[in-house]
């Protein structure tokens, strides 16, 4: 598997950055997101090598909400892409595509799995 480019890498952390300050600022007009946006986490952002997609990987405080979260998202997501837009001086905006980030449930499994082992 190839590793990202620093470019990427970059890119990336600059989506992370403004996907998280359009959640803080909470100018939805969906009502899901006006009450949940406080307790989304953004844990990662992967980029494709041509930046033309990226998977923004989405934690929420309460498990519960987090499939109605996601779809909220997604239907959304022309408003953080505009936010990219406007704020990184980048040749396409990437689509967005809004996930479960699973890699601390992940990390429990594999953390329960060694103890068992011990």
């Amino acid at each position: 598997m190839k590793q990202p480019s620093q470019r990427q890498l970059r890119v990336a952390e600059q989506i992370r950055g403004v996907v998280s300050t359009a959640l803080l600022r909470g100018h939805f007009h969906d009502q899901i997101l006006v009450d949940h946006a406080a307790d989304v986490t953004i844990g990662g952002v992967d980029a494709s090598p041509d930046l033309k997609n990226a998977k923004i990987y989405v934690m929420s405080l309460n498990k519960g909400d987090l499939p109605d979260i996601l779809t909220a998202l997604n239907a959304n997501r022309h408003y953080f892409q505009s936010e990219i837009n406007h704020q990184l001086n980048i040749k396409f905006t990437p689509k967005l595509h809004f996930k479960e980030d699973e890699s601390f449930a992940e990390a429990h499994r594999i953390e329960e799995l060694l103890k068992k082992i011990q």
